[in-house]
Formats: C-alpha cells, structure tokens, sequence
C-alpha cells in the first residue's frame, strides 16, 4: 500500500518563546530512514540482546547486586513458572461498546496473562538455565499463534494490539530458536492480528483527527509496529516506525509528547497534565521503542539532542514529588479533540511502574551522561518486577518489567548504537551503525550525589537497599540450543 507523504508544519512554544517549524508524517510515509541498508536484523534484538542474556545469566549465577534481588523478583511472579497452562482465544476484546446489542467479551486479560507468562518464562530460562521454562512459553506462543484470529472490542482495541503486539513480540524473540517454536506462523499472527490494527490506527487515528488521541496511544502501536518489523526482519515496517517517532503527525512523536524544553534541561511531558499514571506509562512506551531500535543500530535515545532524557528527567522530577513547570498545551499548539489541561497533575511519590531501570542505565551506564532524577527514581524502583507485581488490573500489565535484572549495566560509555551480530551473520560484513549525539546531560547545575549517574552497580545497590539474594541461585546451568535443519 503507497500513502503520499502528508506534510504540515506546527508551532511549537520552547521555554524562550521561540517557534520552530516540526515536519509531521503519517506511518507510511518514509524520509530517509535511519536504519542503514543492508544485512539482516540481528536476534536477539528487541529488548534484549545476546549479549544481555548472558550478562543476566554471569551476573546472577555470580552471586552479583543488584541482578540477583532482580532475579527473585522474577522466580517468585506466578506468570514465570513452568506448569503455566495457556488459554488461547479465537478472538480476543478489549473495551465496552456502549450501542444496544453490540456487546461482547472482554477477555483480553486472558491475553495479557498469557503472554507475560511466555515472557517471564523465556528469561527465567535465558537466565537460569532451566529448559522447562523455554519449553513452557513456547507452548504459551504456540498455543496463542494457532488459535488466536481477530481482536476486537471498543477503540481499545487499538491500546490491546499496540501493548500485546509488542510484549508478544518480545516473549517470542527470547525463544525464536527453540527447535518447537512455530516460527512462521507466529509471524502471521503478528502481522495479520495485531501489526495491521496498529498500522490501521498510526494512519486513521479512528477516524479522527490525528491529534484526537493522548500520546500513549501512539507510542503502544509504534511499539508494536517496531518489535513486528525487527521479529518479522521486514525493514519497511522498521523504517516506518522510526520515521513516525520523529515526525509522525499524533501526539506520540517525540516533539508532541515532548513539547516544551526548559532553560534548566528538563522538557515537559504532555501527559503531565493528565495524571502521573498515563504520564507513567508514556516514558515506559517511549523507553521501550528506544531500546528497541538501539539494539538494531538506531539511536532514538539520542534524538533531537537527547529529547527523551530531558522528557524522562522531567517526568522522575516530579513523580518524586519535585516542582516542575507545565505550559498548557492549548498554548503549544491547539489541537482539536483531545483535553486542554492548565497545570500539572497532582503526583505520589509512592506511584510506581518499572520503566526506570532500561532508561536510568542507558543514559548514564552506556551513554556516561548525567541524570540525577532517573538515577534516584531508578534506585527507589529496585528492585523492579513485572507483570503481577503491580495490581491485577490491566495498567501493572503495560510494561514487560524485570529492568533491575535485565538493564542493569556496568559502567562503559557507547556513543554510538550498533546492534549484535547473530550467529548467521557472522562474517556478512559491516553492520548498521548510528552515530549517536553527545549532547548536554538534562541534570541541573550542581545536582548531589546522584548527578553524576555513572557510578558503579554498588552505587545503585546502596540507593536502593538492595542486598544480594543467593538462595536458590548457587546452582544454574546453561544449555545451548543448537537447531538443526531449521532455515527459517
């Protein structure tokens, strides 16, 4: 399908009340991609790469903090054992359609449980070496690939296809190898139950104007349509997301959610307005497309001199119960459809959700830059868990989680994203490679003893009154998968 490129430009207020013009373009509509031509996408490499698992794996069989409290954040969630019994649906709903006679189901918590089951299975395996929790989420993935047709429901459905796309998406790259997985037919099912429902929405919006929805809505289907593409090794679909994280024309692009950069580095979050939840979720949503693409050679992270950081510092600031400025957005740029909120939203200090950990240590650990509000967030999140440990409601469900475990990293600044090689493309020569900016850090002058963001994992362990959890943990093994015949 061909869209012609759709181009307008919109003023948007900087804290000096200069206007700069923001190019904005639908999903299809590809400029220049920053994905680099050539080679294929390297696997693992969604959320966590090869290199990731087997740092989890030394780091917790080593006794080593604060991987090990993460560790037993995991082993102790219901959804990471290995007698998981899943419960695919035909077709899945989400939402109430208030219209006589059109009701339906709403089962998607079926769906959601199911599918971080796999995901937490899948790392405990890659973690503990323990094949039955492998073969358990491939049984979860292969149960749903078989059954699963349609989702439907209320303009929820587009929040369902966009969250469970990607967390779909992310279980199943953990177990992409695995000689039972149905690796095609899980493609399918990705691009034809959820991918083309987020796509029908980053174009539509529903019918309505663009900027009709909040930011999140944006950011779950541009997660969706990223994690399809790297999983599906379909470039197009790749390109098409980031170009819409940079210019697209609702409210999840960087420069709607992110509106309004300040003198002192931090940069409004437009859901602020909200609530602290939504806003919440936005910076994990956000996050997660970052990481996404940097473990394929594309720095997000570092777009826009660092865009996302000073959005993020601005977003841990006030959640921790700090003053923050807030311009509202009717005065950015007036939009139809969407609220017009005048300040920022009351926040609780106590309001968590793990989305902290993967952005805290990609700034400062790979990045060696200072952030002082997502290094003390960061800490009080810690340990971070996942699905089941935040409420039973669908909202402690809208991140993966385990970031404590799976994105804590040592000290080794990386100015650039370049993705991890497979083992089938070892040898293929030069791989995707984007240089990222060093940038200003969005800390404040001064700041403590947390500034500095950079310090090593005993720092952070000590914020947070992290100790070392050992039991359970002295004996693990790893088996290597070696598929044979398998050229999928």
């Amino acid at each position: 399908m061909h869209v012609t490129r759709q181009i307008s430009r919109r003023t948007m207020l900087k804290a000096t009340g200069a206007a700069a013009g923001v190019g904005a373009v639908g999903l299809t509509a590809v400029a220049t991609p920053a994905v680099a031509a050539g080679g294929a996408f390297a696997h693992p490499g969604l959320l966590h790469t090869g290199a990731d698992l087997a740092r989890m794996a030394a780091k917790v069989k080593a006794g080593a903090s604060p991987y090990t409290a993460g560790y037993a954040k995991l082993t102790a969630n219901r959804h990471a054992q290995s007698d998981w019994t899943p419960n695919p649906q035909a077709i899945v709903y989400r939402g109430v359609e208030l219209r006589p006679r059109s009701t339906w189901p709403q089962n998607y918590g079926i769906l959601y449980n199911d599918i971080h089951a796999a995901y937490q299975n899948a790392l405990r395996y890659h973690v503990g070496g323990d094949s039955a929790h492998a073969d358990t989420a491939v049984a979860i993935l292969n149960a749903w690939s078989a059954k699963l047709t349609k989702i439907g429901g209320s303009a929820d459905r587009f929040l369902l296809a966009g969250l469970q796309g990607y967390q779909a998406a992310n279980a199943a790259e953990l177990v992409r190898d695995h000689p039972d997985f149905e690796l095609g037919r899980f493609q399918k099912m990705l691009l034809d139950v959820f991918y083309s429902v987020s796509e029908d929405f980053l174009l539509r919006h529903n019918g309505t104007p663009a900027p009709h929805y909040w930011p999140n809505w944006d950011l779950s289907n541009m997660a969706c349509a990223l994690a399809t593409g790297i999983f599906c090794d379909d470039r197009a679909k790749v390109e098409q997301a980031v170009e819409y994280f940079k210019h697209g024309v609702g409210m999840g692009s960087i420069r709607h959610a992110i509106p309004v950069v300040q003198d002192d580095g931090l940069a409004e979050w437009m859901e602020a307005g909200r609530d602290q939840g939504h806003a919440l979720l936005g910076v994990g949503l956000m996050g997660t497309v970052c990481e996404m693409a940097w473990n394929q050679g594309i720095d997000l992270y570092g777009y826009d001199d660092n865009r996302f950081l000073k959005g993020a510092q601005y977003v841990a600031k006030w959640s921790l119960g700090g003053s923050v400025p807030y311009t509202p957005y009717a005065l950015v740029d007036r939009r139809p459809g969407i609220q017009q909120p005048s300040r920022v939203a009351p926040a609780d200090p106590a309001m968590m959700r793990p989305v902290w950990a993967m952005i805290a240590n990609h700034y400062t650990k790979r990045r060696g830059l200072s952030a002082t509000y997502l290094t003390q967030i960061a800490a009080k999140a810690a340990p971070e868990g996942g699905g089941g440990d935040y409420g039973p409601n669908s909202g402690g469900y809208d991140q993966l989680g385990f970031g404590t475990l799976a994105f804590t990293r040592d000290k080794g600044v990386t100015t650039a994203a370049t993705p991890t090689p497979s083992a089938s493309d070892a040898g293929s020569g030069a791989r995707p490679r984007t240089a990222a900016t060093a940038s200003a850090s969005a800390s404040p002058a001064g700041g403590d003893l947390a500034a500095t963001g950079s310090e090593d994992v005993v720092g952070w362990a000590a914020a947070a009154g992290v100790t070392a959890v050992a039991g359970g943990l002295l004996f693990l093994r790893r088996r290597d998968r070696v598929r044979q015949g398998d050229a999928r």
